[in-house]
């Protein structure tokens, strides 16, 4: 198993930037695929992005592409997620998740362990 903890959320102004932060702890980090997912009010559980074991393969959410950048550090056992020139719709709780499977997993049902979630607001 593998416990997760993001951290870095907060509140922003649009056209700003923020750096989130997912922290693993119990079990082999580079075992797996690491993911960033987000939840708006009254919405499912969205795909963001996401990287492979070793970092060298990301793919990302169409509406994310060119502003968001998720990266790893093995070393650290952390994954980030790079947020760029962010709009008031992103405004959402963001979740980092570990997967086992295959490069290429964007459901929610494609990972297996969760953190709690950070807040991001972003204000116009």
């Amino acid at each position: 198993q593998v416990q997760l903890v993001e951290s870095g959320g907060g509140l922003v102004q649009a056209g700003g930037s923020l750096t989130l932060s997912c922290a693993a702890s119990g079990s082999t980090f580079a075992s797996y695929n690491m993911g960033w997912f987000r939840q708006a009010p009254g919405k499912g559980r969205e795909f963001v992005g996401a990287t492979n074991w070793n970092g060298r393969s990301t793919y990302y959410a169409d509406f994310v592409k060119g502003r968001f950048t998720v990266s790893r550090d093995n070393a650290k056992s952390t994954v980030y997620l790079q947020m760029n020139s962010l709009k008031p719709e992103d405004t959402a709780v963001y979740y980092c998740a570990a997967s086992g499977l295959g490069i290429g997993a964007t459901r929610p049902s494609e990972y297996a362990y969760w953190g709690q979630g950070t807040q991001v607001t972003v204000s116009s």
